[in-house]
Formats: C-alpha cells, structure tokens, sequence
C-alpha cells in the first residue's frame, strides 16, 4: 500500500502516473483496516457512504472506465435501477471479495496501459449530460481522472473512518505496517 509516490524514471510518465493511481487506491484499502463488515457497512454521519460501499464504487468505477478505454462492454454496467447499488455491499458480497475483484482490476488495467501504443491515444466518451458531445479523452486523462476519482473518495473514507472509531489516515498508514502510533 504505497503511502509515499516515489520519483519516475526518467520518461517513464506512465509508471508515475500508475503510481499515483496506486497511491489513492491505498487510502481506500487501508481506511478498512482491522473493521468488521458491519463496521464498515456502517453510515456514521448523515451521508449514505460506508467504507465498503466507496471500495464496491471506485473498484467498479475503475472497471467502467477501463472498458470505455478498451472500448468493450462493462460487464458491470449500472443502470438507474442499481444505481445505489454501487454504493453497498448486497447479498453475497464482502469486503475481502470486493478487494480481490478491485485486484483484478487494477491488474488489467495496469497491463492495459502498458500496453497501449502512447499515452495521447483516445477513447470515446459515452453520451451524458455531463461529457461534451462526441468527446473523446487520452489515456493520460484517464489515468489523471482516476487519481482525481480516487483522491476523492479516499478523502469522503478519511472521515468515515475517523467517524467511525478515531483512527486517522496516518494512523492507518502505521497501522498496515505494523508500526505503532504515537498516543497524544
């Protein structure tokens, strides 16, 4: 779980910006360290976030935006209907299922950037209100788009899981490796 963005290579623009994905993805990961499934299902403040619903989100948001990339169906796809489903954990589905699912991901869609031919490649936009008509974005956009996607969410699961039990974010840095915390 990187903590710190070590520096690229030289050039080596597509490791650094992986990187900087895999650094927010670690937030993520950490903010449900050494919680029960009811704990992190659980909504402490007047929002409809947990820490389980933001893993099952981002991971699938992840997936979404890899196969708009590769141009191939989500086999994920969420329509208005299960909208909030995105959201929860539902019958069947646990944290740990939901980080190996979010693993798998994360390793296609390393391969796949390493594997396209330049970063300034594009990829269509899906029609929506909110994306300019017959927009297309590089692969570079869509690695930017995730650490902003990311960063978010692992803000909204800082204050989730302080709300939770107190822990902050560097507390859960030392707490993944094993390093204790100082008490105030």
């Amino acid at each position: 779980m990187v903590t710190h963005v070590p520096s690229e290579s030289h050039g080596d623009e597509r490791g650094a910006l992986l990187s900087f994905v895999d650094a927010q993805r670690g937030a993520l990961r950490r903010a449900v360290l050494g919680l029960t499934e009811e704990q992190a299902a659980s909504r402490p403040s007047a929002s409809e976030l947990s820490l389980s619903g933001l893993l099952k989100h981002v991971a699938e948001t992840e997936l979404g935006w890899l196969r708009m990339a590769q141009q191939q169906p989500n086999e994920r796809q969420r329509t208005q209907e299960t909208w909030a489903d995105s959201f929860r954990l539902v019958e069947g589905e646990s944290i740990a299922g939901m980080l190996d699912f979010w693993d798998g991901v994360v390793e296609e869609l390393e391969k796949f950037i390493r594997s396209v031919p330049s970063l300034d490649d594009t990829f269509p936009l899906p029609e929506a209100p909110w994306f300019p008509k017959e927009g297309r974005v590089s692969m570079r956009w869509l690695l930017l788009h995730l650490v902003e996607e990311h960063a978010r969410h692992a803000g909204h699961a800082d204050i989730v899981r302080e709300s939770l039990d107190g822990k902050t974010a560097f507390e859960l840095v030392a707490l993944s490796q094993g390093t204790p915390w100082p008490s105030a």
